[in-house]
């Protein structure tokens, strides 16, 4: 809907990673350094960590865009709670191969010689694994014995572990040190600073063909870097919010105002359903102000309804006369 109103191409704020809205940031640039030099070693485990919607998948996606198929087999696995065997029957499925009869050994030795044949062909391979936090001991001691295979005194695969932070303190342990031995390249993705934030904003505003409609006041843009923490998935839901709101009410300027009561709205919209969530900003004690505040609110969101509804009626009719 905002998207013609704002006379965009696309929509700008999808959660959905697409490699095309990608945002060159300090922490996404260091971040891709990092991938670059570990797949440049040809050996071992790349791990790369950052909190919920930091954009770890997105990073991957622009990897994925810029492989050479010509060098490179790469196959992607999201995990949850497998077993070693498990996990060896996914890396098995992914590559394409067979994995039945499903005896370890049998799938070892169908992994050794499709790698052997792709070694042979000139290619590497390269397995991404994602959510690796999920797995248990086993199934990374599994990962970590796979890796231990060579062809031709070469290295058949490398692996690109992510994941969320606490699969640091995973790696601290001492079950895990062997897996930790073999990491050659290591990043924590951080979140955006404010500078990164307006860009990353302009950004996939330009991408899906933004020409200044709307605009966004600097405040606003403080704003959405305070209540979203840096995080890019946080950003695009604040700003999708934003958008629709500034077609509802048929404005061209996101303000620091609007801005800051959405993110109030929506804070209040996920600690719903999270009752200990505490609040970003302190609300007022006194039980008048808190009603009067709860008023306002509510005030501005059958507002908001009452205008979305005049506007949707106005569309139809515009529909209806062009005989649509």
């Amino acid at each position: 809907m905002y998207a013609d109103f704002y006379n965009l191409t696309a929509m700008p704020f999808q959660l959905t990673p697409d490699c095309q809205f990608f945002f060159e940031s300090q922490e996404h640039k260091r971040a891709f350094a990092h991938l670059v030099y570990g797949l440049a070693q040809e050996e071992g485990f790349i791990v790369i960590t950052g909190e919920i919607g930091a954009g770890k998948t997105m990073l991957v996606e622009r990897l994925w865009s810029q492989l050479d198929n010509k060098k490179f087999v790469g196959v992607r696995i999201s995990t949850t709670n497998v077993s070693g065997d498990d996990l060896l029957k996914l890396v098995a499925h992914n590559f394409r191969l067979p994995t039945e009869p499903a005896d370890k050994a049998t799938l070892l030795r169908r992994l050794e010689e499709f790698f052997d044949r792709t070694i042979a062909a000139g290619k590497r391979c390269l397995l991404v694994i994602d959510e690796v936090q999920n797995l248990p001991f086993s199934a990374l001691e599994e990962l970590r014995m796979l890796s231990n295979m060579t062809i031709n005194g070469q290295a058949p695969f490398q692996c690109l572990l992510l994941g969320q932070p606490q699969f640091r303190q995973m790696l601290a342990d001492t079950k895990l040190q062997q897996l930790e031995q073999r990491v050659l390249a290591s990043y924590h993705l951080g979140p955006l600073n404010l500078d990164d934030t307006k860009g990353y904003v302009e950004h996939r505003l330009r991408t899906a063909g933004w020409s200044g409609d709307p605009s966004f006041e600097d405040g606003a843009l403080v704003v959405l870097q305070r209540h979203s923490s840096g995080i890019p998935r946080k950003i695009n839901t604040l700003c999708s919010r934003a958008l629709l709101s500034g077609y509802l009410e048929e404005t061209h300027v996101i303000t620091e105002k609007m801005l800051s009561e959405l993110a109030e709205e929506l804070h209040r919209d996920l600690a719903a359903g999270h009752p200990t969530t505490p609040a970003p900003t302190a609300y007022p004690t006194d039980f008048e102000q808190t009603i009067d505040g709860r008023l306002s609110s509510l005030e501005r969101v059958v507002a908001r309804h009452d205008r979305a509804l005049k506007r949707t009626v106005q569309i139809t009719a515009q529909l209806i006369e062009a005989g649509i």
